[in-house]
């Protein structure tokens, strides 16, 4: 029997139809109750205070809460595991940070594939570490620490958060791109590493900008570079490393990402409205005030941000012998 040519059409169109009237749904009614952004590092932290100051923002453009929940171990690795097991419909975020680019390459027994698992959603900001030295270096330059550390084999000691953290593989770049030598000191985390250099116990520490800043305008620690292509406004006179050591660069990136097969429509949903949040000049301000850079862009921007990342640290991981079991 052949069907008219109109009823054909419209049998034909039904898949395609139903499946733009249930994106269309999914757009209208999401979010319908609050949402979690989970976080794998501590309150207080850079981390914490971008999926803050986030999920403030899109709280108040839709209507839900958006609350962040702080979910530490295994460096991000649990609260990760935790997004990638949540049903994907939105209602479960992830803060992604530089510390889930160096992980795929630093665990050899993830129980996830994070590039397969996570759909990115927006990358939200961006921020330098900067290079500190304790005032008892003689250095005062870049160049001076490369020929100091390179006279002084084996004596100068480099704090980091943990190993495989994103300041122990700053500073394997950092070695990798000079060949300095220097012993690495893996701390309890960014503030323990801190702590340290301004004891004395250790002379160098590839910090978050936004820990250091303040010790560097009191005089307590010496900023020799920012580890971005750009210098920071936070501290404008601070060289960028790259203007010493062609080629070098190293952000502590911010972001979110949901599970993979999440609905289209929600991830272009939040894409939308985290933009629009990045666009507000108090909102920029805000994150400008911590020393970090708005980013922004499309899902698509962010996954190829993701993919040349983790490609970038995985050569550092490798080069390092770093090892987490």
């Amino acid at each position: 029997m052949k069907l008219p040519r109109r009823a054909f059409l419209h049998l034909a169109a039904g898949p395609t139809a139903l499946a733009v009237a249930s994106r269309f749904a999914w757009s209208q009614t999401y979010p319908a109750r609050p949402v979690r952004i989970l976080v794998g590092f501590a309150p207080g932290g850079p981390a914490d205070t971008v999926a803050r100051l986030t999920g403030q923002a899109l709280s108040q453009r839709l209507g839900e809460q958006f609350i962040v929940e702080n979910r530490t171990g295994a460096g991000t690795n649990i609260a990760t595991e935790a997004v990638v097991n949540s049903p994907p419909d939105g209602y479960t975020l992830l803060l992604i940070t530089s510390a889930n680019f160096i992980n795929a390459t630093l665990y050899k027994n993830l129980n996830f594939n994070f590039i397969r698992d996570i759909a990115p959603v927006a990358s939200v900001s961006g921020e330098p570490a900067v290079m500190l030295v304790h005032p008892s270096v003689p250095a005062k330059t870049v160049p001076e620490f490369i020929a100091y550390a390179k006279a002084n084999p084996g004596k100068i000691s480099m704090a980091s958060g943990g190993n495989g953290a994103p300041s122990h593989v700053f500073g394997e770049l950092f070695k990798m791109s000079t060949g300095a030598d220097m012993v690495h000191v893996p701390y309890r985390g960014a503030s323990p590493a801190l702590t340290g250099l301004l004891g004395g116990q250790v002379q160098v520490f590839f910090s978050p900008l936004s820990s250091a800043v303040e010790h560097v305008r009191a005089g307590k620690l010496r900023a020799l570079a920012v580890t971005t292509a750009d210098r920071s406004e936070a501290l404008p006179d601070v060289p960028t490393m790259s203007e010493f050591v062609p080629g070098y660069e190293a952000s502590n990136w911010y972001g979110i990402g949901a599970p993979r097969n999440t609905p289209a429509a929600v991830i272009d949903k939040l894409n939308r409205e985290i933009n629009a949040v990045l666009a507000d000049p108090g909102m920029r301000a805000r994150i400008a005030d911590i020393g970090e850079t708005v980013h922004g862009g499309s899902p698509a921007d962010f996954a190829k941000t993701i993919a040349e990342e983790t490609r970038k640290w995985a050569k550092v991981v490798e080069f390092s012998g770093a090892k987490v079991d």
